[in-house]
């Protein structure tokens, strides 16, 4: 995965490569760490999991971010890589994503990425407290990534310049 100018985070992948290799030939989950840039310091993680390249699609999920990262670019960003990684060097015609409907945040952030709402598989799930847990599906699929990628390159850049307003502004060199 490549780096982008915008980046405030770096995506890093596990760091053998028949690791890697192996992980997706079987299908097995693939943790990627979130690693802010200037500090050098884990700030959460993303994984491909349920991969099934035979059917040339996986999912991207379990995604947690520590708080102070929240509502930032870094998801942005993440997701960006690990979509285009999944399109472009993988082949994949479909990446999935299923979020708890409890989940107000995920529910609305994966649409602003592009994915689109497939439908809702009730009692999906338990929680180990017994809780049921009803799961919203989305999706992107391969005629999608075109106008996904996209969406995404221009919400960073707009980030990106945004943040350099806010360094200039913080700097005295702009109004």
């Amino acid at each position: 995965m490549t780096a982008m100018p915008w980046q405030d985070a770096s995506v890093v992948q596990p760091s053998r490569r028949d690791e890697t290799d192996r992980s997706i030939r079987h299908g097995d989950a693939l943790p990627f760490a979130l690693v802010e840039r200037a500090g050098n310091r884990a700030i959460g993680s993303t994984r491909y999991h349920y991969i099934e390249l035979q059917h040339r699609r996986l999912e991207i999920g379990v995604t947690w971010i520590t708080p102070r990262f929240q509502r930032t670019a870094i998801n942005t960003e993440a997701k960006y890589l690990l979509l285009g990684h999944a399109f472009d060097t993988l082949g994949c015609q479909r990446v999935e994503f299923k979020a708890d409907a409890n989940n107000a945040r995920s529910c609305q952030a994966l649409p602003r990425i592009g994915a689109v709402q497939e439908g809702v598989f009730r009692k999906h799930m338990r929680y180990p407290d017994g809780r049921i847990r009803h799961s919203v599906y989305f999706s992107i699929i391969d005629e999608d990534w075109p106008s996904v990628k996209r969406g995404l390159e221009e919400k960073l850049t707009r980030h990106d310049e945004h943040a350099g307003a806010r360094h200039d502004r913080a700097q005295g060199t702009r109004p």
